[in-house]
């Protein structure tokens, strides 16, 4: 990208949500690493470009050099017996090779993305584990959830957010998260007009779905589907399950049974554009943008990233390297 204002990285990167958010504030993406195949052929259709693989495979060396490094790496618990290794804790996991990374190219910033319940994981070692090791890496960490709905988008989905700010590089200050836009949803906004009867779900489903709930209400608690309409302000948080059966967001249909979102309408409750290529079949997809990222979420953090990354009081060169003719 020719006159990019920054330069990152994308890391466990599914079919590019976060990436859409960092190009439009200007970043170019000099890296991408996702396994997943079919995720492959996603990313690959919209930005022409195969990622690289397993990144337990790729070395650090190899990465460019780049000003941000973003990553949604999958919750792994950490050993309990190694709370005092340092880096040395992060072995075994995914995180490390986040680390690993970082504390090869020590970029500008960060950002990590991961479920709620991270907070939480293993009674909150995880995170203490990964806060610590960013902490001994030179970075300050700033963590918060935030919700989709908060930001435009009609689908109730939390998320923790850690960024970090390289002390080194941009001095030992503050990350402030953006405040949410409280932008009035209507689930109707993303839904289609027409709609292929395939989505609507046979009569067999729908009785068992209405027989679990029946069954759930008798021991007391609220499993089981999800019934919503045009005028729902937002639905439950779409998951990579999806595909299986639709419960938690089924959208009703007067005189028919409820159908499920197509994979578009699920792009859409994801904040992806209108043009994004969805070259894989419904169950990938509905894997896809259920493991994807909430894309408006993600452009304010972005935004409040990119914003102090070009602060001229706080930027200084990174990646580029200096020459004879700099001196």
């Amino acid at each position: 990208m020719k006159n990019a204002s920054f330069r990152f990285i994308d890391l466990f990167a599914g079919v590019g949500g976060i990436r859409i958010a960092f190009e439009r504030q200007g970043g170019e993406c000099v890296f991408s690493s996702e396994w997943d195949k079919f995720a492959q052929q996603t990313y690959e259709a919209n930005f022409g470009e195969i990622p690289h693989g397993d990144i337990t495979e790729v070395n650090e060396s190899d990465i460019p050099n780049h000003d941000i490094i973003l990553g949604g790496f999958p919750c792994q618990p950490f050993s309990q017996a190694g709370l005092k290794k340092g880096f040395e804790d992060s072995r075994g996991t995914l995180f490390f090779d986040v680390a690993r990374v970082i504390d090869h190219h020590r970029p500008s910033m960060l950002l990590l993305e991961n479920v709620k319940g991270f907070a939480r994981h293993e009674k909150g070692n995880t995170l203490q584990v990964v806060t610590r090791i960013l902490d001994e890496l030179g970075y300050n960490i700033f963590c918060k959830v935030l919700n989709a709905k908060d930001f435009g988008l009609p689908q109730n989905r939390e998320r923790i957010f850690i960024v970090g700010v390289n002390r080194d590089l941009l001095g030992d200050i503050d990350f402030e998260f953006p405040d949410p836009i409280n932008t009035k949803t209507r689930l109707g906004n993303i839904l289609s007009s027409r709609v292929d009867p395939k989505y609507t779900i046979s009569d067999n489903l729908w009785a068992g779905h209405q027989r679990r709930k029946a069954e759930h209400l008798r021991k007391g608690n609220g499993f089981g589907y999800c019934l919503f309409g045009r005028n729902s302000v937002y639905t439950s948080t779409i998951s990579a399950r999806y595909y299986k059966d639709g419960s938690e967001i089924l959208i009703s249909q007067k005189n028919k049974n409820p159908r499920k979102l197509t994979p578009r309408e699920a792009a859409r409750l994801q904040g992806f554009p209108e043009e994004f290529v969805i070259p894989v079949s419904d169950t990938q997809a509905y894997r896809q943008f259920g493991n994807s990222v909430a894309i408006p979420v993600v452009q304010a953090v972005a935004e409040s990233m990119v914003q102090l990354l070009n602060n001229p009081l706080t930027r200084r060169p990174m990646y580029r390297n200096l020459t004879l003719l700099d001196i």
